[in-house]
C-alpha cells in the first residue's frame, strides 16, 4: 500500500511538472499537499533540522524549475511541503527507527545482573553505570556501558546487530559472551564465546576467543587474553591457584569497580590460592586475602588500601 501510494505522488509530481496533469490530478495533488503540511509534525531528534531538511529540498526544485520555466511556483512549493512531510510522516518509507525509551542501570557496592527485552543479559560490576532501551527497536540493538564494568551474555540475532558504546570505542556482535572494562585511562574487550568487533576512530580489530582489544593512548590493539579472564566471575566461582596477589588485584578491580593502594609494589608478587564466592563481597574476599598473607586490606570507598 506505502509503494503504491509512493508511486502515484511521484506520478503526480512530475507529470505536473510536465504540464501533462489534467484538472482533476491537479487538484488532488495540490489538496493532498496542502492536507499532509497543515496536519504534520517535524521531530529534530530522528529527522533531522527542519529548516535545513526543507531548504536541500527547495534548492533541488529550485534547481529544476530554472529548466522547465513553466514549473509554476505554487507546485515547487506544494512538491517540496508533500516530499518533506510525507517522508517525515512514513508514507513514502517506514524509517527504520523509533525513538527509544532509555532506562538506567546503576550498581553500588556489589555486582548485580539485568536481562534486556531481547533475552541478553549484562552482569554489571560494582560501581558500574548501564544504560539501555525499554525495548529493542529498529535494525540495530544499542546500549551503552557509561562506567566501570560488565560481562555481556548477548542473544543471537544476525538481522539486528547488537552495539555497546563504552566510552572512546563500539564493540559490536551478533550473539556472544566478553568482558568489557572500563577505567579513565583505557578500555579492554575480552571475548570468551564467539565473534566481536571493536572499533575506535578509525581503528578496527576483529576478536576471537581467547584474545582481547585494548584502547589505550588513542590506540587500539588487539592481543592474547589472560587465561583468567576468560570466565565470567559474576555468576560463576572463582578459584586461583598458586598465583600473584597482583592477578587476583586485577579481578577484584574489575569485579567490583575499585582501586588499589600500595606503597610497596613487592607485596604484588606474593603467591597464594584464593577462592572467590560468586556472590562474596569484597570485604569477604579481602578478609581471606588478610588471613593468607598477613597483609591489611581495607576498604575506603572505591579505593582499598593495604595498611
Amino acid at each position: 500500500m506505502i509503494k503504491r501510494i509512493k508511486h502515484s505522488l511521484e506520478y503526480l509530481v512530475d507529470k505536473s511538472s510536465r504540464n501533462k496533469t489534467s484538472e482533476a490530478e491537479e487538484n488532488l495533488l495540490t489538496d493532498f499537499a496542502l492536507s499532509e503540511y497543515q496536519n504534520s509534525k517535524w521531530d529534530d531528534n530522528v529527522m533531522g533540522n527542519s529548516s535545513e531538511v526543507s531548504q536541500n529540498i527547495y534548492e533541488g526544485i529550485q534547481l529544476r524549475t530554472m529548466k522547465k520555466k513553466n514549473f509554476n511556483s505554487y507546485l515547487k512549493y506544494m512538491a517540496a511541503a508533500s516530499i518533506l512531510f510525507l517522508a517525515g510522516l512514513g508514507f513514502f518509507f517506514k524509517p527504520d527507527f523509533s525513538i527509544e525509551k532509555q532506562l538506567t542501570f546503576k550498581t553500588a557496592d556489589i555486582p548485580k545482573s539485568i536481562q534486556l527485552s531481547d533475552g541478553s543479559k549484562i552482569y554489571l560490576a560494582a560501581n558500574s553505570l548501564f544504560q539501555y532501551p525499554e525495548k529493542f527497536s529498529g535494525s540495530e540493538r544499542k546500549v551503552s556501558l557509561l562506567k566501570g564494568n560488565a560481562f555481556f551474555e548477548v542473544a543471537k540475532d544476525k538481522k539486528h546487530p547488537f552495539i555497546i558504546a563504552s566510552g572512546e570505542i563500539k564493540t559490536r556482535v551478533v550473539g556472544t559472551s566478553f568482558h568489557i572494562q572500563m577505567s579513565k585511562s583505557k578500555c579492554e574487550v575480552i571475548v570468551v564465546t564467539g565473534k566481536v568487533n571493536v572499533t575506535s576512530n578509525g581503528q578496527s580489530v576483529d576478536l576471537l576467543p581467547n584474545q582481547e582489544a585494548l584502547f589505550e593512548d588513542k590506540k587500539l590493539t588487539k592481543l592474547q587474553a589472560d587465561k583468567s579472564f576468560l570466565v565470567n566471575w559474576y555468576a560463576s566461582d572463582v578459584t586461583l591457584n598458586q598465583t600473584t596477589l597482583k592477578q587476583v588485584i586485577t579481578i577484584l578491580q574489575y569485579k567490583y569497580g575499585v582501586s588499589f593502594q600500595y606503597d610497596n609494589e613487592l607485596v604484588l608478587a606474593t603467591p597464594l590460592t584464593v577462592f572467590i564466592k560468586k556472590d562474596a563481597t569484597l570485604e569477604n574476599v579481602l578478609e581471606q586475602i588478610n588471613y593468607i598473607t598477613n597483609l591489611k586490606f581495607k576498604v575506603y570507598g572505591e579505593i582499598v588500601k593495604v595498611n
